[in-house]
């Protein structure tokens, strides 16, 4: 059996730990030894001349190697972390004079120190996502959607509410949309969903909220070159439309346009939806809900795409923008 989410050492979150953990543990290993404030600087900078090099050249070694770590048992995973620290020791200390043909002052003290080093990391992101991870990020992946639902249903029973005696076809259309919404609502949202689902998730609330708003709330759409394959968060756009809507257009006396695009840039995909920015005078009661949603989103990308995702939002050119930037991975 493997951890929950083994480390992606194509993540840059999981090399910076690396990184950090690594120069730690040596820095501790010098200062347990180290007898004169004097020498400690010069001591500090052999270390590091001792130390980066093999661990870049590890760090490298993984990241190609990552597809193939990704498909290890625990014990494969650590051979394979342990076998690439050691050997890019070995190569490091050859490149840097040790007689590799000859045999002779083999590197035993780096070779403990690299797989010492590799069975530190191992044991830290196997505590962290085997152990600590899955419990605490399902609990606030569960959190987090439940702050979403309870805004949401009322827009959306108010906007059923409204039509049911003029339009009693059109009401139980919607609540067979509504039906079909909370079914995806209501689920654990533990996993990443394909953006494909996401955007039809996206175009089933507009529908609903067009049954407040009518000709008021426009929706541009601009998805002809997103990947429907690409894994995103559960519930990423739709809480960003919602807030759109409430804090863009419901407050406008006349019609708001709200545009949503969704491209592919590189190996990264790119996300942007624009509102406009009510008058100061009619904002009044719509404020609040939409820090939290950015917070909310902001949190979830960190849990599943760590330090590669970006989120940005504010004002430009008249209009409110939240701008999200996140790794490609395709559900195959």
């Amino acid at each position: 059996m493997r951890p929950a989410r083994a480390p992606d050492w194509r993540n840059l979150g999981v090399m910076l730990r690396s990184v950090l953990l690594v120069n730690a543990l040596a820095a501790l290993a010098l200062l347990a030894r180290n007898r004169s404030g004097e020498a400690l600087p010069f001591d500090l900078l052999e270390m590091a001349a001792r130390v980066e090099p093999p661990l870049i050249l590890t760090l490298g070694l993984l990241y190609l190697l990552a597809p193939v770590f990704a498909r290890l048992t625990v014990r494969g995973g650590w051979a394979l972390v342990a076998a690439v620290a050691l050997a890019s020791t070995l190569a490091a200390d050859a490149l840097a004079g040790w007689d590799l043909p000859s045999g002779r002052d083999w590197p035993v003290r780096e070779a403990v120190w690299a797989l010492l080093a590799a069975s530190a990391a191992m044991v830290y992101f196997t505590v962290q996502e085997r152990a600590l991870g899955p419990a605490i990020a399902q609990a606030r992946l569960m959190a987090l959607s439940a702050r979403i639902r309870p805004h949401f249903l009322f827009n959306s029973l108010n906007a059923v509410l409204g039509i049911i005696r003029d339009d009693p076809r059109r009401a139980e259309r919607a609540l067979e949309e509504l039906s079909d919404l909370f079914r995806v609502l209501m689920r654990e949202n533990r996993d990443l969903v394909t953006l494909g689902e996401e955007l039809a998730l996206c175009r089933q609330y507009i529908e609903l909220e067009r049954l407040r708003l009518g000709e008021r709330l426009d929706v541009q759409w601009q998805t002809d070159g997103c990947p429907p394959d690409a894994k995103v968060p559960p519930l990423m756009l739709q809480p960003l439309l919602e807030n759109a809507v409430y804090h863009g257009v419901e407050p406008l006396a006349g019609r708001g346009e709200v545009r949503v695009s969704v491209q592919r840039a590189g190996g990264d995909l790119l996300v942007e939806i624009d509102n406009p920015l009510p008058p100061p005078g009619r904002a009044a009661g719509h404020g609040g809900g939409n820090r939290m949603a950015l917070d909310n989103l902001r949190e979830r990308l960190m849990l599943f795409f760590d330090l590669e995702a970006q989120l940005e939002a504010g004002e430009r050119d008249g209009l409110y923008r939240v701008r999200i930037r996140f790794p490609y991975r395709s559900r195959a």
